[in-house]
């Protein structure tokens, strides 16, 4: 893979409601458009080599909308799965859902299951969706599971590092994001991540999540493969 390729690009997608509500339209509008979005950039990360793609589609905080657009991106959400299967296929795409399924519809967690396993043995891009996700309920229900192990004695208090830690939260096994992009000209992380996010490279558009194609894509890795990471060296010091 090209060094300028990053390995794992997260994708913070805002905007669907103020793109439907420019038009005239109804919220979930925006949402149904945003699934164009999803898919274009799914093909476009396998054509240029990503290896994991994540994307923040709810997130903890989100119950507060209004209960018709809550109801609506459920639906949607159990949908899209389902239609998509195929093209995980077809795209040796392996499928994802990580955050809290307790309060989710039994049916879109039994889609998400059943579309977790069928691909579980693709090695393309790994598809991560990031549903009733947030970063401190990340690293609460990490800590929790360590407090857990340490009184079964199945862990012990006084070598937790961060590599330790880190094998406790959702996203063990999956390499930190190299990139986070938000659309909407939002320039905030909204309680994603919050852990793993720690030397990731941010990218801010004003593009609206329904217009964020390929195009806009390829603007942000443009971006990225144009800075030097320096994990707190000096640039003299990488250069040696």
């Amino acid at each position: 893979m090209n060094k300028e390729i990053p390995v794992h690009v997260t994708i913070i997608m805002d905007g669907n409601g103020r793109w439907a509500r420019a038009r005239g339209l109804e919220r979930i509008n925006g949402h149904f458009e945003g699934v164009e979005s999803v898919r274009d950039c799914c093909e476009y990360a396998v054509e240029v080599g990503i290896k994991y793609l994540s994307l923040y589609a709810f997130s903890t905080e989100n119950w507060g909308r209004p209960q018709d657009e809550v109801t609506g991106l459920m639906a949607l959400m159990a949908r899209s799965v389902l239609k998509e299967r195929p093209v995980f296929m077809k795209n040796n795409i392996r499928f994802m859902v990580i955050g809290d399924r307790t309060p989710l519809p039994s049916d879109l967690c039994e889609d998400i299951s059943q579309a977790e396993e069928e691909t579980s043995s693709n090695t393309g891009l790994t598809l991560i969706v990031m549903l009733n996700y947030s970063g401190k309920w990340d690293i609460l229900q990490a800590a929790r599971r360590y407090a857990a192990d340490v009184a079964e004695k199945e862990a012990d208090a006084n070598v937790l590092d961060e590599d330790r830690f880190s094998s406790y939260l959702s996203t063990a096994g999956i390499p930190d994001p190299d990139l986070m992009i938000r659309t909407s000209g939002e320039q905030r992380i909204s309680n994603y991540m919050l852990w793993q996010c720690a030397y990731t490279e941010f990218y801010f558009t004003e593009t609206l999540w329904p217009d964020f194609r390929r195009e806009q894509f390829q603007s942000a890795l443009d971006a990225y493969a144009g800075r030097q990471r320096r994990f707190g060296k000096t640039g003299s010091q990488l250069e040696q």
